[in-house]
C-alpha cells in the first residue's frame, strides 16, 4: 500500500465521519456520553471512520475506541474523529478529523480536514504539504510583536503579539501555522494526546514550520496515554522567543 493509497483511504474516513456527524441537531447534536470530555457525537463518528479505515488492514489508535485492528501491523493510524468537539456540537465551523499513518520510519502521511468547510490538508513524508492541491508553507514572522499567535488556555507569561486567537482545534491550528494563518501555536493546556496533534505535526514539518513540546519530550509517540504541550511558529526564531511564554 502506499501513502496515495491511504490518503484515499484517509479521504473515505473523511466523507464517513461528515455523513454520520451531519444529521445530528439541537440537543443531540450537543448530547454527552457518561465518559468525561466525550459527546455522543464522538461516538458516531468514530463507528463511521474505523468502517471505513478498515481496507487498510492497519493496526488503528482512536480517541475515542482505544486500539483495535491486527496488531502487527506494518502501519498504524492515529485518528481523531472529531477534533474541536465543542465547536462541532455549537455548529462553530471550525473543527476537524485527523488522521496520521506511521510506518517503521515513522511519521508517513497525514490528512486534517476541516469538515464544516471541506477544507483539507495532506501531507507525506519527504513530499511537502498541501491544501486542497496547492503546497502551504508557514509566514517568515520572527519576532512576538509582528505575530498573530493562536492559543489553548491562558500562557504562563503574555508575550507581546500583535493579535491572538483562541480557535479550538489543536489539529487545524497546527495546519494554520502550516500555511501561514497564524504565525504560531501556544498550548498552555499540556492536555493534547497523540490523535490530536500526530496530523498536524506532519503537515508542519513538511510546510518547513517548527513543532516542540514546551517541555521538549518527544512528540513522535503512539502511547495513548501521553500528552504534550505544543509550540508550534513559522520560524526557529520565533519559536525561540515563545519558549517565554512557558
Amino acid at each position: 500500500m502506499t501513502a496515495d493509497d491511504l490518503l484515499e483511504i484517509f479521504g473515505a474516513a473523511a466523507d464517513a465521519q461528515a455523513a454520520a456527524v451531519a444529521p445530528l441537531e439541537g440537543k443531540v447534536r450537543r448530547a454527552r456520553t457518561e465518559r468525561a470530555g466525550q459527546y455522543a457525537l464522538d461516538v458516531v463518528a468514530d463507528a463511521a471512520v474505523l468502517a471505513a479505515l478498515a481496507p487498510a488492514g492497519a493496526h488503528v489508535l482512536s480517541e475515542e475506541s482505544g486500539w483495535t485492528g491486527p496488531e502487527h501491523a506494518a502501519v498504524t493510524i492515529v485518528v481523531d474523529p472529531v477534533d474541536g468537539s465543542t465547536n462541532c456540537a455549537r455548529q462553530i465551523p471550525y473543527w476537524a478529523i485527523s488522521l496520521c499513518a506511521l510506518d517503521a520510519d515513522g511519521l508517513w502521511c497525514a490528512l486534517v480536514a476541516n469538515q464544516a468547510t471541506g477544507e483539507r490538508f495532506t501531507a507525506v513524508r519527504g513530499g511537502g504539504a498541501w491544501c486542497d492541491g496547492r503546497p502551504v508553507k508557514p509566514s517568515m514572522v520572527t519576532r512576538p510583536e509582528d505575530s498573530v499567535m493562536a492559543l489553548a488556555g491562558i500562557p504562563k507569561h503574555i508575550l507581546p503579539w500583535k493579535q491572538f486567537r483562541a480557535l479550538g482545534s489543536g489539529a487545524l491550528t497546527l495546519c494554520d501555522v502550516a500555511d501561514g494563518r497564524v504565525d504560531g501555536f501556544v498550548d498552555s493546556y499540556a492536555a493534547h494526546a497523540p490523535w490530536d496533534y500526530l496530523g498536524g505535526l506532519l503537515v508542519c514539518q513538511e510546510a518547513g514550520a517548527v513543532v516542540v513540546d514546551a517541555q521538549d519530550r518527544p512528540l513522535l509517540t503512539i502511547d495513548a496515554d501521553a500528552r504534550r504541550a505544543m509550540l508550534a511558529a513559522s520560524t526557529p526564531e520565533l519559536l525561540d522567543a515563545m519558549r517565554g511564554a512557558w
